[in-house]
């Protein structure tokens, strides 16, 4: 009776996270197989995107790399580094992944490497200082990234092969709400710290976000994944990749979908520089207070996962194809809105804080919704080593359109944040029309 009762207890848990389905969990070997794979898919996730808050090239990195004092420009490749280093290798990396009968045992090793990485950006910060410390930080999240590739490319296809569809958009949501949690008291406690936040805190704050991948490594091993015989070598990856994108049409719409949803990647950013000018032309109040300090962006990013991801979770395994359209404009609509009233209230610093400060909030949420779909989608749009060629595929262009997109934005914002805004917004919408035209893969 013991097992069956801890079977029980396992399936319960699973389902106070997402809706039962007896027939979809009964082709996935049972609600006990599906529910143990779920509940460590959930814990690994959490725990890497708890890591995420602290090694965050939008804010923590930042800001440590000012705190060690590295040049501007070297605070300036964080995010492409971090973002286009995670995605651009995934193609090459193709081949070596589909030849591993384990998809598990893959993002291990990426995790372990992000753990090992981070601990080498604590110590950077711990004995370094100047260009130096910069410059070592920039190599240490190059390793990160090349190791989140790892985990990106397995995390898609062990999900596929645990989980039924019409649950894996509640798993990934739930994964997010917890994360976000746990983010809230990082942020609380990274905003308590206040003026006595040096880089040796930073630094113990990376350390412990280490050991948190160190353990995200122990939660995966025990994810109950069968081996499957991998496919026979293909052509060569570019032939490969090239040849994906020309004849698959389907896939190649929800590339260029993706590729047209950065406005609530990149708005953000733009959103705190206005926000950070507005408070320094006079808004000293309680919202140029509330701005003020790294822990409320990490607050703010928080708030945005616990909403949001059991919200998005439900609704992109109903639609992910909708909640990406929803995304998108809504996205969009709430950049020309903080355009208006940075145009519009030029003398009143202290309500154009408080709608910078409301859309950047909005655009987290939303930010969570976009990713939570376009996860779920491609889980969803096909099966197998496939699924691996497609993820691969999509986030090297993804890594490429990002530069791109990046420079061109970066260009726009030496003329101001307003030009470089409103070309995201346009992108959004014609990302919310593309992603309307994809077809339906949810199981609704």
């Amino acid at each position: 009776m013991g097992p069956v009762s801890e079977q029980s207890t396992r399936a319960r848990w699973y389902h106070r996270f997402v809706s039962e389905d007896p027939q979809a969990e009964s082709d996935f070997g049972g609600s006990d197989r599906v529910s143990r794979g779920g509940l460590r898919l959930i814990g690994a996730n959490a725990l890497q995107s708890i890591g995420d808050q602290v090694v965050n090239a939008k804010t923590v990195l930042p800001w440590l790399l000012t705190l060690v004092g590295a040049p501007a420009a070297l605070v300036g490749l964080l995010v492409p580094v971090r973002e286009a280093g995670s995605m651009l290798p995934q193609a090459a990396l193709t081949p070596w992944v589909v030849a591993r009968p384990r998809r598990t045992r893959v993002w291990m090793l990426g995790a372990a490497g992000q753990a090992g990485a981070t601990a080498a950006m604590a110590a950077a910060a711990l004995a370094l200082d100047g260009w130096v410390a910069g410059a070592a930080v920039l190599a240490a999240l190059a390793v990160f990234a090349l190791a989140r590739c790892l985990c990106s490319m397995a995390a898609k296809d062990v999900q596929g092969r645990t989980v039924p569809k019409g649950q894996r958009g509640q798993v990934t949501g739930a994964a997010t709400m917890v994360s976000g949690v746990a983010a809230l008291v990082i942020g609380v406690a990274l905003q308590l710290l206040g003026p006595g936040l040096d880089a040796p805190a930073l630094a113990a704050f990376l350390l412990g976000a280490a050991l948190i991948w160190a353990l995200a490594v122990l939660v995966y091993a025990g994810i109950p994944e069968e081996p499957q015989e991998p496919e026979e070598e293909r052509q060569h990856w570019w032939t490969d990749t090239v040849g994906l994108l020309r004849d698959d049409a389907g896939f190649r719409r929800f590339v260029l979908a993706r590729g047209l949803l950065l406005v609530s990647a990149l708005a953000p950013p733009f959103l705190v520089t206005l926000a950070v000018d507005a408070g320094r032309s006079g808004g000293q109040g309680t919202v140029a207070a509330l701005l003020g300090g790294l822990g409320s962006f990490v607050i703010a990013q928080g708030v945005a996962s616990v909403v949001g991801g059991r919200v998005f979770g439900s609704l992109a395994d109903r639609s992910s194809r909708l909640v990406m359209v929803l995304g998108a404009l809504v996205a969009s609509v709430v950049v020309l809105l903080a355009v208006v009233a940075v145009l519009a209230l030029p003398g009143r610093p202290g309500a154009l804080l408080a709608v910078l400060v409301t859309a950047y909030l909005v655009l987290s949420l939303v930010h969570v919704g976009v990713r939570v779909a376009r996860k779920t989608y491609v889980v969803d749009l096909a099966e197998g080593d496939r699924r691996t060629r497609y993820v691969a595929v999509s986030n090297t262009a993804m890594g490429v359109v990002l530069l791109l997109t990046g420079a061109v934005s970066a260009a726009l914002a030496t003329l101001g944040a307003v030009p470089a805004l409103v070309f995201l917004a346009a992108l959004g919408l014609v990302g919310a029309a593309v992603s309307w035209r994809l077809p339906e893969v949810s199981r609704g």
